[in-house]
């Protein structure tokens, strides 16, 4: 399938799309406007960079690297995008009204050809793996250099693209550089038919995470806030539905060997934490949501954290964490939070989209793997009981991060080459 057929069929499914915006307006009131941005209506001013930063996790990483940019190149207007409300809270959070900001249109031909007509970016920034043919041509029709920035590539990806060649190879050989992950990313792309000159080993920007004191003190006096100084706490972040009952099932079990224990569950979409609280109150589990801001209390036993923007104060507030999205078949989520914080790190089996990361701090001793409620439960009651083994996991994690930094100042490297270019 080339990119023409591509967006015939794009075209031919639109009412799906429309379907699709309609379920989920219906499950969160996040999804209930800016349906213009979605299909390029909202009219937008020009900007010299484009950056499209996908949702939460792909916005926090980019964060960093736009906030140098800035302070840089203070002349140039950047607008940044997002797909998801989660990544759009970010963008406002992080630069307010410093940046132009809206959703990504659809990939639909018409849409993106009148969003990228508007803006006429002169450089376009695009987070780890977020490819889309329309949007890639239509950017490069303008005369906009296109870098792939943090990119990743899993085995799956690389096959699926080299599966769909006619349509992926084309977009591929138009980005003007990659600033791949891992070495074994920029093999894969190389491999699809990069020119290995515009593919540079940078590192994860995930690593250059930085936890401010300032953080570290609030997380601190919100685990003193709710009493639990003396207690057992663990997070269980970015969680899905599938995953919820494994985590309430562990913690039952963490609860005959530690009564007072505690768990955090922070549900990684806002249109779950309804779901979340429901499965929490039918297991017969003592519930405070943080959104309602009331006391934690001696015999509270799970803190829903159905906020925005606290996941890493909670796993700052925290002893342990599992990350979510690996319980099931989903890829799962950036482990390097809870790591830099120096929390020994859990995760199920399925973490495809964090393979590399998740390896390296599995070897050091850093990240353990479960794969079921028993198992969880077991390895939280072994690190809460044996200091010996909880410190020395806690140490693996936070040297793993420290190890590894320095990909910021190789991409910003990248990044500098393009706007002077």
């Amino acid at each position: 399938m080339n990119r023409s057929l591509y967006s015939v069929l794009l075209y031919l499914i639109s009412p799906l799309i429309l379907l699709y915006l309609t379920f989920r307006a219906f499950k969160s009131k996040d999804y209930r406007g800016r349906w213009g941005e979605r299909f390029g209506i909202k009219r937008l001013a020009k900007t010299d960079l484009l950056v499209h930063s996908v949702s939460m996790g792909e916005t926090l990483a980019a964060v960093p690297l736009i906030k140098q940019i800035q302070a840089r190149h203070p002349q140039l207007s950047i607008t940044i995008t997002t797909t998801s409300p989660t990544g759009s809270a970010e963008v406002t959070r992080a630069f307010g009204d410093s940046v132009q900001h809206c959703y990504l249109p659809f990939d639909l031909a018409c849409c993106v050809r009148r969003f990228v007509k508007q803006l006429s970016p002169k450089c376009c920034i695009i987070m780890e793996t977020e490819l889309w043919p329309n949007l890639i041509h239509y950017l490069k029709q303008a005369d906009a250099q296109v870098l792939l920035a943090n990119a990743r590539l899993s085995a799956k990806s690389a096959a699926s693209y080299r599966k769909n060649h006619k349509l992926t190879l084309p977009m591929l050989k138009l980005l003007d550089g990659i600033a791949a992950q891992s070495e074994q990313a920029a093999e894969r792309f190389i491999e699809l038919g990069v020119c290995p000159d515009r593919v540079k080993v940078c590192g994860s920007l995930k690593f250059d995470i930085n936890i401010d004191v300032e953080r570290v003190n609030t997380a601190k006096a919100l685990r003193k806030q709710w009493l639990a100084a003396d207690k057992p706490v663990w997070v269980a972040g970015s969680v899905h539905p599938g995953e919820f009952s494994i985590l309430i099932q562990a913690h039952t079990q963490l609860l005959q060997t530690y009564p007072n224990a505690l768990m955090i569950m922070v549900p990684r979409h806002p249109e779950q934490f309804d779901t979340a609280a429901a499965e929490i109150k039918n297991a017969g589990l003592t519930l405070v949501r943080r959104s309602t801001e009331e006391p934690v209390l001696a015999c509270t036993q799970v803190i829903l954290g159905d906020t925005m923007g606290e996941l890493l104060t909670f796993y700052g507030a925290a002893d342990q964490a599992l990350v979510g999205g690996s319980l099931i078949v989903h890829g799962g989520h950036n482990p390097l939070e809870p790591a830099a914080m120096g929390l020994p790190v859990m995760m199920g089996p399925n973490y495809r989209d964090f393979n590399e990361i998740s390896e390296l701090l599995q070897s050091a001793g850093g990240l353990t793997v479960v794969d079921d409620a028993a198992a969880l439960a077991a390895h939280l009651i072994e690190l809460f009981a044996n200091s010996e083994a909880y410190n020395q996991a806690s140490l693996a994690a936070k040297e793993v991060v420290a190890q590894n930094r320095g990909s910021l100042a190789k991409q910003l490297k990248m990044v500098e080459a393009f706007i002077h270019g």
